[in-house]
């Protein structure tokens, strides 16, 4: 199993490290323990893609063979106990734009053309019908509704983050389905870390503006010890880089005081402990590649019942 570079968390190792067929990839124990779906996210190890793409690499978009990628969603289709007609992708360009997926969606984006854009979260009550979102450095948002069995995916890149995706997933789920936030089960997964992620002035200036109305679940999360800063300080989702002018911006902890300002107690929040930056040859990460790169895959399925 390859040796990950975990970063420091208060809450300890919340991403457990797998391996099925040559295939490595990641789970969150709290969503493993609803029993109710199979997921899992991807590494770039177990693939057949080639050069800058090795090799588990899940865009059709970059430049890839096509074979080659499509038969490395069929290796991941056998470890979620589905096949590639069962997937449905987004069409993410950053937006916070949510797709409700029914039937009449499976395979779409995989096996068959989307006919949708701009849709950067998925959601369904439908089961076997696995959800996939595809990501280089940005955020994976994993959501479960157990009470009501019911999933949600989203990608939530600075922009999406700024624009709230995780209170438009909770939204969405409660509309269409009667979710209750408290009753959510969600995860943060593998994603570029402060220490690697410095932004501008133009960034950090929205940033700084969505901070200040978090200060009570600032001080929640350091209290609880879910994230702290360094040194065990206040967490903070920006702090001055090393340059005049930039800031290290902490989309871990912006998503998590989201997901928390929309009802999600704290402790049925997984964050990962994974930076994509920090394991280029684990992870595919834009930044750390100069984008030359493949595309990681986050993937969500309702188990169907015995009967079905």
């Amino acid at each position: 199993m390859f040796q990950i570079v975990r970063e420091e968390r208060a809450s300890g190792k919340v991403l457990k490290q797998n391996c099925m067929g040559g295939v490595e990839y990641l789970t969150f124990p709290a969503l493993e323990a609803s029993g109710l779906v199979e997921h899992l996210f991807s590494t770039r190890l177990g693939g057949c893609s080639k050069g800058i793409f090795s090799s588990m690499n899940l865009s059709f978009e970059r430049g890839d063979d096509q074979g080659d990628v499509l038969s490395n969603y069929e290796r991941i289709a056998k470890i979620l106990h589905c096949s590639a007609e069962d997937m449905v992708s987004s069409k993410q360009t950053h937006t916070v734009n949510i797709r409700l997926v029914t039937q009449a969606d499976r395979g779409k984006g995989i096996v068959r053309p989307l006919d949708y854009t701009d849709v950067d979260g998925l959601i369904t009550k439908e089961r076997g019908i696995a959800l996939v979102t595809t990501y280089a450095d940005c955020v994976p948002l994993y959501f479960l509704d157990p009470v009501h069995e019911v999933i949600g995916l989203a990608h939530s890149g600075w922009r999406g983050t700024v624009m709230e995706m995780g209170r438009h997933m909770a939204e969405a789920m409660s509309e269409n389905f009667n979710t209750r936030p408290e009753e959510l089960i969600a995860a943060i997964g593998p994603a570029i870390c402060s220490d690697c992620y410095q932004v501008g002035d133009d960034v950090a200036g929205q940033f700084k503006e969505m901070e200040a109305g978090f200060s009570d679940f600032l001080e929640e999360i350091w209290e609880k010890g879910t994230l702290t800063g360094r040194g065990g300080s206040l967490p903070r989702v920006l702090r001055p880089g090393g340059v005049c002018g930039k800031y290290q911006l902490n989309l871990w902890l912006a998503n998590l005081l989201i997901l928390r300002k929309a009802g999600i107690p704290l402790e049925r929040i997984s964050v990962a402990d994974v930076c994509t930056c920090h394991n280029p040859s684990y992870l595919f990460s834009h930044r750390a590649s100069g984008g030359r790169r493949g595309n990681l895959g986050a993937f969500l399925m309702l188990k169907k019942k015995p009967e079905e």
